[in-house]
């Protein structure tokens, strides 16, 4: 088993309080991501779970036991962190079952272990090479398997892909989805990084300034953002926002024409995903705009615009778009696919 839950945990340092009475129920087997930007508190909400930071007030609850004031070697966890740790002097069959050998374990029990997860991860063809002789990415399996062999109750990845090149980032994602399949344990994984939560993550945990701001699967913060700070930071490139006023069933935009509105109360902003945004003849749509890049990513293209008074637009189409810089478009705003939020950032239902 390992289900956690967090009781109005908070951490001070000092007079300076950065994680703010946050409550969470991670389930067993589940995946969760904790995202946000740099500062937000992700990594030292990680670090109390696993003990590392103590925590000033609340309850850490793993199975329904209170772990609160136990050491990190009693809570039955494992943390993977940025740096590899490997002992250089070690092979990778020994890195991998230290843990194991200086808790006591017998030989036999250790090379069942250590074979197991080396079987998991691929590692077979190189037990018995040192860390120098591995590529980045083997060595952070390697400081993965050393946690396997410890059959934690969650695991706690701290940023593990940080260190990696962009195709190595790809290549260990994938690895780490294999992983969580494999074993079905509680992951609990930290990143910056919003495509690493979209793609791995059962559920997304958003971090603002210490507290959450919203807790969902990827498709509901994608689709169903709580608020501005979510809808602008899930997605890449991120939402567009303009400035709106509403009344009597419309919306209006600076220098824009505007179209229908049903929310449930008045909305100051309006939202809408790159990729929802249609271009059509000047004159066409909620507002006209004029491109200034074009950005060719191969099957895609980002469409970057000026729309005077309402800022800077992006809309995503298709890599053989004849678009070109300098022309003036209307952009069409599909009802069905606009967001709007109130004065305090919001969604208005």
């Amino acid at each position: 088993m390992g289900a956690i839950k967090l009781e109005a945990v908070e951490k001070w340092f000092g007079d300076v309080q950065v994680i703010k009475g946050i409550d969470l129920d991670i389930l067993d087997g589940e995946f969760v991501i904790f995202v946000g930007p740099s500062g937000c508190g992700k990594s030292t909400l990680l670090r109390m779970i696993g003990g590392l930071e103590e925590t000033s007030r609340g309850a850490i609850k793993i199975d329904e036991r209170d772990v609160t004031p136990e050491p990190p070697a009693k809570r039955g966890l494992t943390m993977v962190f940025q740096s590899y740790a490997l002992y250089p002097h070690m092979s990778v069959r020994d890195n991998m079952g230290f843990s194991l050998k200086t808790s006591g374990a017998s030989k036999a029990e250790i090379a069942e272990k250590v074979n197991h997860a080396a079987s998991v991860l691929k590692l077979e063809e190189y037990l018995d090479r040192r860390p120098k002789d591995l590529s980045g990415g083997q060595r952070q399996r390697v400081a993965i398997g050393r946690s396997i062999v410890r059959d934690p109750t969650a695991f706690l990845f701290d940023e593990p892909l940080s260190n990696l090149d962009a195709a190595l980032r790809v290549e260990m994602r994938y690895e780490i989805a294999k992983l969580h399949q494999s074993l079905g344990a509680t992951m609990i994984y930290v990143t910056h990084d919003q495509v690493e939560a979209m793609t791995l993550a059962d559920k997304i945990v958003v971090l603002e300034f210490g507290t959450i701001a919203q807790v969902g699967t990827p498709r509901e913060l994608y689709e169903r953002p709580a608020n501005l700070f979510v809808a602008q930071f899930i997605g890449s490139p991120k939402m567009n926002v303009v400035d709106c006023t509403t009344r009597a069933g419309k919306y209006n935009l600076k220098a824009g024409r505007g179209g229908s509105f049903n929310g449930d109360q008045d909305a100051t902003h309006i939202g809408i995903r790159p990729e929802h945004v249609s271009i059509g003849p000047p004159g066409d749509g909620a507002l006209d705009g004029t491109i200034d890049v074009v950005e060719y990513l191969g099957a895609d293209c980002f469409i970057i615009l000026d729309c005077g008074p309402v800022g800077q637009l992006t809309v995503r189409v298709e890599g053989e778009t004849p678009l070109k810089p300098g022309e003036t478009v209307g952009l069409l705003f599909p009802e069905d696919r606009l967001h709007f939020f109130d004065s305090a950032g919001l969604a208005v239902r």
